[in-house]
């Protein structure tokens, strides 16, 4: 379960840039989501056939996980979630990375994101 590190706001709202299909052997208990589920973006009481493992099935290589409580967002780069806190995020490479993807991702955070932005 991700929350954000500042403000613990849950869920994340993920937008996904790119991703690719792999396959994985499922030994032992399928792993469930406990309260939401990120892949279908809705709460486990919604989803029918719970639990799936549809989310395991693919990676994540470039994306973004957004706190809509204080508008942090966080880069998934290299297939890792980079959810650090303020004080240790790199200012040139935060905005390297909005400036690359600044057509994938949502004008509140281009403009208004935390901890760094396109309007600074």
């Amino acid at each position: 379960m991700l929350v954000c590190p500042m403000c613990k706001n849950f869920p994340l709202e993920l937008i996904v840039f790119s991703s690719r299909k792999v396959n994985r052997e499922y030994k032992g208990v399928i792993p469930a989501c406990e309260l939401f589920c990120g892949f279908h973006r809705k709460n486990v009481s919604e989803i029918n056939n719970f639990p799936c493992v549809e989310c395991f099935k693919e990676e994540i290589e470039e994306g973004l996980l957004i706190c809509n409580s204080c508008k942090r967002w966080y880069p998934i780069i290299n297939e890792i979630a980079r959810m650090l806190p303020d004080k240790l995020r790199k200012k040139n490479e935060d905005m390297q990375f909005l400036e690359k993807n600044k057509s994938k991702i949502p004008e509140k955070i281009l403009y208004e994101g935390m901890p760094h932005n396109l309007k600074e």
